[in-house]
């Protein structure tokens, strides 16, 4: 992804030509995936792994060129009604690497979303899926956000999830891979909510952030922690401190003790929300 900058962090989604129609709703553990028959994909380059993120179990943002490092301005927000996807949309999915037993998981909870969202995730063996999962270790999980995945080169990833094992809990594959998918379907972070009022002890972001593996100068930190999305760029519901999509926040870093912990599964208002921005 050599074009488009990858930063530390971790709320939506035209219907496109679905050029890939060999479906796989279970990988088969007799088919080796060296043998399946999806376009190949390059590499990450090991220049796009921030050094010291290799053990950080978050995720990464990743923007289209021009979208990133912006701080205070409407540049992320301008687009978020533009990446949502058609309402009734089949989205084709592969998925590159990983053990069988992984990529099955990663099937089981992406479709949580399905059960309230009126879109469809059609995982595939052949073609060029419209999201492209990889499993490249140390390398953060990310999604484009929505559409943007329209727009990545069809030989390039525009999911991965970098920490995945046998031995991953189903807590955690239920925390990430529906949060990554959210992100697929056009979600953005939840601390970044119009209506969000965390009170954050800027100093100690600041402080915090600057060091591993973040290495974050201080606007990084105003576009990815304290910049909002506004309420005329965005379709959102409450602030929801339980969604799936807000980032966990120590006590230690707001000025009250507020602090959200590790959500590892849709929030009512989550499901009931997504369920408005693609009605059944």
């Amino acid at each position: 992804m050599e074009l488009h900058k990858k930063i530390l962090l971790g709320s939506f989604i035209s219907m496109a030509i679905v050029s890939c129609n060999t479906t796989n709703d279970t990988i088969d553990e007799k088919i080796p995936q060296d043998q399946q028959l999806l376009s190949a994909l390059q590499a990450t380059p090991q220049a796009d792994i921030p050094a010291g993120f290799e053990n950080t179990q978050m995720c990464k943002d990743v923007y289209l060129p021009g979208e990133d490092y912006i701080p205070g301005t409407t540049s992320k927000g301008a687009v978020v009604t533009n990446k949502k996807w058609t309402n009734g949309s089949v989205i084709t999915v592969g998925l590159y690497g990983g053990s069988t037993y992984v990529r099955n998981k990663v099937i089981q909870y992406a479709k949580e979303w399905s059960k309230y969202a009126n879109i469809t995730f059609n995982f595939v063996t052949t073609g060029t899926p419209q999201i492209r999962v990889t499993f490249t270790s140390g390398a953060g999980s990310y999604s484009y956000i929505g559409k943007d995945a329209l727009s990545i080169a069809s030989n390039k990833e525009t999911m991965n999830f970098g920490w995945f094992t046998d031995t991953t809990s189903d807590t955690e594959f239920s925390r990430t891979v529906i949060h990554e998918f959210g992100h697929a379907l056009g979600m953005i972070h939840e601390h970044q909510h119009p209506l969000a009022a965390i009170p954050w002890d800027k100093p100690k972001v600041y402080a915090y952030y600057a060091g591993a593996p973040n290495y974050w100068t201080q606007a990084q930190v105003d576009n990815n922690l304290f910049a909002k999305y506004s309420t005329s760029q965005t379709q959102y519901s409450a602030y929801d401190k339980q969604s799936i999509m807000h980032y966990s926040i120590s006590s230690t870093l707001t000025t009250n003790g507020f602090s959200v912990g590790n959500n590892t599964a849709l929030s009512a208002t989550d499901k009931q929300f997504i369920a408005t921005v693609y009605p059944k």
